[in-house]
């Protein structure tokens, strides 16, 4: 919560300039992964929210599936000719869009990426997202509290996003193992750790439906899988009804990343033991704001202090607290939550 509060603060320093924003002309694009994903529901509403307040012309792209790089170039172009001002995109393909991203930036529009950092993350203006190494971190440190001396044998499953490994998927993966205690190999991808405890690596597209599909091919290598990682949390769901179908659901710890009202009722409900909380409705505002300030006077927003981006928070959820790992409960996290 202090996170938030402080978040909150600064985002006053994002609108400062942009006071004369109301007496201009001033159109902004969101482009998010998947139209369906509360996530990215969530995101909208945010942005939709602000932008009518501030009296910016907002339009909304998304792609067909989560890794369809196809639909944002498109949605990139569309905005370049409308002239837009700014645009804020969760990108689908992290390195792949980079191209598209800077033709934007070379139109004079402002580009911030939202929760996922583009490859290199440089390539956009700024960034506001969830340190989401820490949120993997977190959930990795609180499994191997968990398990206490039972960690040292854990057989771990993990389920990603999809082949392309886009930073976000990549720092959460890392930042898991990280926390559990895995030596990482390169970590800027996963896929190349050498630590016996982990049975595997597949891919959830981030929907219910991969998680159990990926949960399945994981159980097919080692149906004694103890804990499991997941991008999300539509993809732990998954993992948790293909967990039920043989019979483990009571004695897996699935741990996983957003924070949606959906996923923190499954902590609730024991579908999933904790998760990392992160804040996709301010990151969307604040994005806004700062397209305002773009227009106003061409001011960029600033990074957090020690980081290349903007930290907009992360918070553990779980109602079983580990020693040495700072949570909150689903009471908490029912009040913060979306979706």
């Amino acid at each position: 919560m202090k996170k938030l509060l402080t978040t909150a603060a600064i985002s006053v320093s994002l609108i400062a300039g942009a006071s004369s924003v109301s007496a201009m002309d001033v159109s902004a694009c969101l482009i998010t992964k998947t139209e369906s994903n509360p996530f990215f529901v969530k995101m909208r509403e945010g942005a939709n929210a602000k932008a009518e307040e501030m009296g910016i012309s907002l339009k909304s792209y998304s792609g067909k599936i989560d890794g369809d790089n196809e639909s944002q170039v498109t949605a990139i172009e569309t905005c370049i000719a409308d002239g837009a001002k700014g645009i804020l995109i969760t990108p689908s393909d992290t390195a792949a869009i980079v191209t598209s991203v800077t033709q934007a930036r070379d139109a004079g529009l402002l580009v911030i990426a939202l929760d996922t950092p583009l490859d290199p993350i440089d390539a956009a203006d700024s960034t506001f997202a969830t340190d989401n190494f820490v949120a993997g971190e977190l959930i990795g440190q609180w499994a191997a509290a968990t398990l206490g001396a039972d960690a040292a044998n854990a057989k771990i499953g993990l389920l990603n996003i999809n082949v392309s490994q886009p930073t976000v998927g990549v720092l959460r993966n890392q930042g898991f193992l990280q926390g559990f205690g895995i030596d990482l190999g390169d970590p800027n991808k996963w896929g190349d750790e050498d630590d016996s405890r982990i049975v595997g690596h597949e891919v959830s597209n981030g929907n219910e439906e991969g998680g159990r599909t990926g949960m399945e091919n994981l159980l097919a290598i080692d149906p004694q899988i103890n804990v499991v990682y997941t991008i999300n949390e539509p993809a732990a769901a998954g993992a948790y009804e293909a967990l039920k179908a043989i019979g483990r659901e009571n004695d897996v710890l699935i741990v996983s990343v957003d924070g949606g009202c959906p996923g923190v009722q499954n902590i609730k409900d024991g579908v999933i033991g904790a998760t990392s909380q992160q804040y996709p409705l301010l990151m969307a505002s604040l994005g806004i704001e700062a397209i305002a300030a773009w227009a106003a006077d061409g001011s960029k927003p600033d990074n957090t202090p020690g980081k290349n981006f903007y930290d907009t928070g992360v918070s553990l959820i779980t109602d079983q607290p580990a020693d040495g790992v700072d949570s909150i409960d689903t009471d908490e996290g029912m009040s913060l939550c979306w979706g």
